[in-house]
């Protein structure tokens, strides 16, 4: 029988140094950082740095706790001075988008046109995805459904799906879109099964994950007396089923969000929602 411990977790500083929000940096780091199953780091996020000075007390930081420092600097002499300094401390520094540019310069040809926070442009997409914030945010948990016709996506599921978080990421991408809860005896709004427009989209889980979730918010609320059916495995199980022939009934596709993350769930529905597109321009 093996005797070896279960590896312990491990830290290390990772710094992310950015003159416009750090966000590309942010995603980025994460992304790496979970391929590594038993070390997390601590993160240093220095956004809006534009300035000697601003990056001087970020020099300081990093000297005082050193890792890995990922940067995105326009500014070729606040770039040079990050890199000398991480040289002189010993410490690994890397410009995040320098390999993906230099790819698209040859490919592209010509020299790039530097812009700070080039990404967050005041452009039509920006406004596109402000649009569909602020449509979401309004149909959120079933309300104002008497407009659904001008969602892009629909989601139905029963409570505990993550319909609002799952919604709010896809209208960062610019994407309106209508959550509804589906209630026991409660029906459905009448103009849902109209719907021409839209993709639906149902989200279940599995009772046990459900249930869990559900318990869990009862500690929060300190209600967990007034559970009910509301957590009882039997009832639950028989709102899943109930949402499952609803969306069998329409046609509507089902994503099982049990082992899915959020953004896992959100490129699920982005890829159907590409191919309905595309099917319905084929047709037209």
């Amino acid at each position: 029988m093996s005797t070896e411990q279960p590896r312990k977790e491990s830290y290390f500083h990772l710094h992310l140094v950015s003159d416009a929000t750090g966000e590309t940096l942010i995603n980025v780091g994460r992304a790496a950082c979970a391929q590594y199953a038993n070390v997390r780091p601590i993160e240093h996020v220095y956004p809006l740095i534009r300035s000697m000075k601003q990056l001087e007390r970020v020099l300081s930081e990093i000297e005082s706790n050193p890792g890995i420092v990922l940067y995105t600097l326009v500014d070729m002499e606040l770039r040079s001075c990050l890199k000398e300094r991480c040289a002189e401390l010993g410490v690994p520094v890397l410009s995040v988008l320098a390999p993906v540019v230099r790819m698209f310069q040859s490919y592209l040809g010509g020299e790039p046109t530097p812009r700070v926070g080039g990404q967050h442009a005041l452009d039509t997409d920006y406004f596109k995805r402000i649009d569909a914030l602020n449509y979401t945010v309004m149909h959120d948990d079933g309300q104002l459904v008497d407009d659904l016709e001008e969602a892009d996506v629909v989601l139905l599921g029963v409570s505990r799906t993550s319909k609002t978080p799952t919604s709010i990421y896809l209208a960062n991408r610019g994407i309106k879109t209508a959550n509804i809860p589906l209630v026991p005896q409660v029906p459905v709004p009448p103009n849902v099964e109209m719907l021409k427009k839209p993709l639906i989209v149902g989200l279940v889980a599995s009772p046990e994950r459900i249930v869990e979730i559900r318990q869990n918010r009862l500690l929060g609320l300190n209600a967990v007396d007034s559970a009910g059916s509301y957590t009882d495995r039997d009832a639950v199980r028989e709102e899943i089923t109930f949402a499952r022939r609803l969306c069998s009934r329409n046609g509507w596709p089902v994503i099982d969000v049990t082992r899915r993350s959020i953004e896992e769930t959100a490129a699920n529905i982005m890829a159907l929602l590409h191919e309905r597109r595309r099917r319905v321009q084929s047709e037209a």
